[in-house]
């Protein structure tokens, strides 16, 4: 056996993914070992404040290559991390080992679930260096939450932007987990997705709608009451067709928007964004998409705060939120 001193950090959230999934983090230093990686750390977290934290931490002191062991929120949480340890994001390279739900990223990247099968693709693609590059995307608000974002998957206001408060707290880790186990990856992420639904459809007639103003490289393209507002930066696979073979690194990202035709077609909406089919027929469920080469700002009427899904978090924005390419990074790929 061909032994190997890269440095490698994993970061790893305790409670992420289905149950099944809360026992592959005991296996990935012995199966890195098995592979004569013997110079990998583990660190186990409980919070993605606490991954950014670290990850912040590991490049700091040295270290080049990390891999997220969770979900999307850790995930994204670890990218943040490296944007803000200040090293040359070109001399890192970012893995996604795929233990939660909503795993687009990792999906779009090849990695396998069974943790077998992805440490001996991390082995490889580390020792041949196979990365691919990512647009990372800053959002900013200069209301609400003053501090900006980054994210590399997906993004978005409204129903979308409601979703992480169903997904994202420790109670619901524990429920994500059987729901994962039962449904699969994105059985939570649906169910997160039919909670708000319920939410909005019970406080329509409650409260104004929010009207949006959508402006795309410094030009007014949209405005109107919306259902939804999603943003990738590529092609996420099957389970986000939206951006059809968009590279990750393509240098421009894509806002696709379904608007309020009323309560009755929203189930309708959602079925045809998630099975792409509203891209064929887009006045029949108020579809719109834009491609956005430099900035993107979403303006809100509404003097409250109102929520925006970062990659599976939630950042409160107050008026406007203004979105941007700000950097790219490595990502670890299969091929």
């Amino acid at each position: 056996m061909i032994m190997n001193n890269k440095r490698i950090d994993v970061i790893a959230t305790t409670i992420s993914g289905s149950i099944q999934d809360w026992g592959k983090v005991k296996h990935i230093v012995p199966l890195f070992k098995n592979h004569g990686f013997n110079n990998v750390t583990l660190y186990s977290v409980d919070t993605h404040a606490a991954v950014r934290e670290k990850t912040r931490e590991c490049l700091e002191n040295g270290s080049r290559i990390i891999i997220s062991a969770g979900g999307s929120g850790t995930f994204n949480s670890a990218l943040e991390g490296c944007c803000d340890s200040g090293i040359d994001l070109n001399d890192i390279m970012l893995g996604f080992l795929r233990k939660g739900s909503a795993d687009l990223i990792g999906k779009t990247l090849g990695m396998p679930d069974n943790i077998d099968d992805a440490i001996r693709v991390f082995v490889d693609s580390i020792n041949n260096k196979r990365t691919i590059k990512c647009d990372i995307i800053n959002a900013v608000s200069k209301e609400g939450d003053t501090k900006s974002r980054n994210f590399v998957g997906y993004g978005g206001a409204e129903i979308f932007g409601e979703i992480p408060t169903y997904t994202e707290n420790r109670f619901i880790k524990y429920y994500k987990g059987i729901f994962s186990q039962i449904f699969g990856d994105l059985g939570p992420f649906f169910i997160g997705a039919s909670l708000a639904c319920i939410n909005r459809t019970f406080k329509s007639a409650l409260k104004s709608k929010i009207k949006w103003h959508i402006v795309v490289d410094d030009e007014m393209v949209s405005e109107g009451v919306y259902q939804a507002m999603i943003i990738v930066n590529g092609d996420l696979g099957k389970d986000l067709p939206l951006a059809r073979s968009v590279p990750l690194g393509s240098g421009d990202f894509h806002l696709f928007t379904l608007k309020d035709i009323g309560l009755h077609k929203l189930i309708g909406q959602f079925k045809s964004t998630w099975n792409a089919s509203a891209l064929d027929n887009p006045e029949k469920w108020g579809f719109e998409k834009f491609c956005i080469t430099k900035s993107l700002k979403l303006k809100s009427n509404s003097k409250k705060i109102f929520n925006v899904n970062i990659d599976g978090s939630t950042m409160k924005c107050l008026g406007e939120v203004d979105f941007r390419i700000c950097n790219q990074i490595n990502l670890i790929s299969a091929s």
